[in-house]
């Protein structure tokens, strides 16, 4: 979607301010989940440097997307207008194209599942994941009204419901292998996953509804929630999850000692 439209002034600022506010997020998620990656033990803090991992790449792309944005746009007259550079659309590809496999290899980490399991699962996950975007740029790049946007969007979305479905499947299969205090953790995961993937769609389909200024607004603004809550919100909940893991696990280590000594 082109980004060659006149913005009012609070239209540019919502944007302006909102991609700040995810620079910022993604930095201090960053900054955070790097430093209490030392409070798991060593086992559990594979899912928590993958989400850290995440951030980085996740605040670099934000920051280029801003920069972007910036330059495609000078003010005369009150109004923000296209100054002929164009705004790169993908900036945002290329980051989900890096930190989608990434999120959902962390879910997987959290499964309970065999090492073998794991790696089948990761691997359909990364293809399905990849094909998914990459059939997503070109009609993200597209006019909104479209036949061309309609045809990829509707390509994409094959692949976006396969991963929704395999992993509620997974999430679902997992339950009853993980510690009874973990498992409203793992309903939580489940909703973040729903709730931030449901965004991306919305994000990409409305523009075509609303359109111009408006269109643009709703669909960075729509990416960049969808962002937040889909990496460091949901990282943070995989986090909750590895740290009362690892405390079940140092309590029933705890009492076999126990009663060994007994």
């Amino acid at each position: 979607m082109s980004l060659a439209t006149i913005l009012s002034l609070n239209q540019y600022n919502i944007v302006y301010n909102v991609l700040s506010f995810v620079i910022a997020t993604m930095l201090a998620g960053f900054i955070g989940f790097l430093l209490i990656r030392s409070s798991l033990p060593a086992k559990h803090r594979n899912a928590l440097t993958l989400g850290t991992l995440v951030m980085a790449i996740a605040d670099y792309h934000y920051f280029r997307i801003f920069n972007s944005f910036t330059a495609a746009y000078h003010i005369v007259g009150g109004k923000y207008v296209p100054t002929g550079i164009p705004f790169n659309e993908a900036y945002r590809y290329v980051d989900w194209l890096l930190t989608v496999p990434l999120l959902l290899a962390e879910l997987v980490t959290v499964l309970e599942l065999t090492p073998k399991e794991s790696k089948v699962l990761i691997s359909k996950l990364v293809v399905a994941s990849s094909l998914m975007i990459a059939l997503g740029y070109p009609g993200q790049i597209s006019p909104v009204h479209s036949t061309a946007r309609t045809l990829w969007a509707a390509a994409s979305s094959v692949f976006f419901v396969y991963i929704l479905y395999v992993l509620f499947v997974e999430i679902q299969k997992s339950l009853d292998k993980q510690p009874e205090g973990v498992r409203p953790l793992m309903f939580t995961l489940r909703a973040l996953l729903l709730l931030s993937w449901g965004f991306y769609p919305i994000a990409y389909i409305l523009p075509s509804f609303v359109g111009g200024a408006t269109g643009i607004v709703v669909s960075q603004v729509g990416y960049s929630i969808a962002d937040v809550v889909a990496k460091p919100l949901f990282t943070y909940f995989v986090y909750k999850v590895s740290k009362l893991k690892a405390e079940v696990e140092e309590k029933e280590e705890a009492d076999l000692r126990s009663s060994l000594a007994a």
